[in-house]
């Protein structure tokens, strides 16, 4: 029996049950049903005494095929567990740094490793695979993002600290708020964003493309925008549909996944539209497990936990 402990979102711990539109719920599930001793916390609950990490973690388990957790919290030093799942949501604010160096001083696996996700700006970085990616600019600067829209003519921007589309502005070419919408973002040019050429298929959706470790899943599914959004903003059935990678994809896509896992992201999503990269999630990538089950008659969370628990990887 392996003994796992979950990081995950405070939102997540209050609706923990029959919360099957989650990631973790799919994992912790699988892993229950192998038998495994699975305990779950959040952020708050680290802490650090001399160099020993701790967390104060609640125990869970399943019961008429779903999961729950017992009400007491039980003090364990993290190294006893032989996998951490490292999963709290964005924004990645001071208080996620500071959790993410409580593990300088972990020697368990954690998936994916907190220093990777400190070190990895889910925007900023993903120009990692600027070959993949739509011309992209990172700045703070209004004349360059001005620039660049005289350019491009139509553009989005982003916050760099953010997740599920939040502060995500479009912007086209004599837009009567441009400068507003500017300024705003940056805060008066004291705050990096990035700005992308904006790509017109968005409105078809944008597809999620799964890695683990160096392969690429032959699983994806296509997030739809809401009549009232340019870009996807409302997980439920209606707006997730099935798209088949090819053979082709598949190894396009492969040494994208090969060096995210060089740099300790073992599980990531890319968010693609018309073959280029707009993003790769690492903080808590939602694998939408529910919805590419059904849509393939699949058991993906049976290859995460095959996957997670593979000694080669606990060894590491």
């Amino acid at each position: 029996m392996k003994k796992i402990l979950f990081i995950i979102d405070k939102i997540e711990l209050k609706y923990f049950e029959f919360n099957k539109l989650v990631t973790n719920f799919w994992i912790i599930k699988e892993f229950l049903d192998r038998g495994e001793d699975v305990y779950i916390t959040t952020t708050p609950n680290l802490s650090l005494k001399g160099k020993t990490a701790f967390a104060r973690c609640y125990r869970s388990f399943e019961e008429n095929n779903d999961i729950f957790y017992k009400k007491e919290l039980s003090e364990m030093e993290i190294n006893s567990f032989d996998l951490v799942m490292f999963r709290p949501d964005p924004p990645v604010d001071i208080d996620y740094i500071n959790a993410t160096y409580i593990f300088d001083f972990v020697d368990t696996k954690v998936v994916n490793s907190p220093k990777s996700i400190r070190d990895f700006n889910e925007k900023l970085h993903s120009i990692y695979f600027s070959e993949y990616m739509t011309d992209t600019l990172v700045t703070s600067s209004l004349s360059d993002i001005e620039d660049f829209l005289l350019k491009k003519r139509q553009i989005v921007l982003k916050p760099l600290n953010r997740c599920f589309g939040s502060g995500v502005m479009y912007l086209y070419e004599g837009d009567p708020n441009t400068r507003t919408i500017i300024n705003t973002l940056t805060n008066n040019e004291t705050t990096l964003v990035m700005v992308q050429e904006f790509i017109p298929e968005v409105k078809a959706g944008d597809i999620r493309v799964l890695t683990l470790g160096d392969k690429i899943l032959p699983y994806s599914i296509k997030k739809l925008p809401s009549k009232d959004d340019f870009k996807f903003n409302t997980h439920s059935d209606s707006f997730i549909v099935k798209s088949e990678l090819s053979k082709e994809e598949l190894n396009y896509f492969t040494p994208v996944a090969q060096k995210l896992n060089s740099l300790g992201i073992e599980m990531a999503g890319l968010d693609v539209i018309n073959g280029k990269i707009i993003e790769v999630n690492v903080t808590s990538p939602c694998y939408f497990i529910k919805e590419i089950n059904n849509l393939y008659n699949a058991s993906i969370e049976k290859e995460l936990g095959d996957y997670l628990l593979t000694p080669s990887l606990l060894s590491l």
